[in-house]
């Protein structure tokens, strides 16, 4: 459902993008129905009109499309708290603990217990040494 949604939400993007860049701007640009003969499709002013209101329609479409996808999105997401968390998984040597550890005393109990760790030692390339 998502994926569908995603290809509708593309499609009214590249159509927006084309609709705006057909209107005519104040110096010109891309717009169409050139020059001051009245023997085109149109008259500027109905072009005009056609073109601001597919913006609009084009444009309202896009909003719902993105609220659509964003509660899609946030269905399938757990409420998670920072302070009193579990674990989540294991955790690289040298990496800070998590926030919240598995003691279950919270962020606040870990902060205050926490030993002051010394600096590690930088593990980059290292200058070569004269004999």
């Amino acid at each position: 459902m998502q994926h569908v949604i995603i290809v509708i939400h593309l499609m009214l993007v590249l159509a927006l993008i084309g609709v705006v860049l057909l209107q005519r701007s104040e110096g010109g640009g891309l717009g169409i129905g050139g020059g001051g003969g009245g023997g085109g499709f149109m008259s500027s002013r109905g072009t005009s009109n056609l073109l601001t209101r597919a913006t609009a329609i084009l444009a309202g479409l896009f909003f719902v499309t993105s609220l659509v996808l964003s509660i899609l999105a946030s269905v399938s997401r757990k409420p998670t708290s920072i302070i009193q968390g579990g674990q989540s998984g294991p955790v690289a040597p040298g990496a800070p603990a998590p926030l919240g550890g598995s003691d279950g005393g919270g962020l606040l109990k870990q902060l205050q217990g926490a030993p002051a760790a010394p600096p590690a030692t930088p593990s980059g390339p290292q200058a070569p040494q004269s004999r």
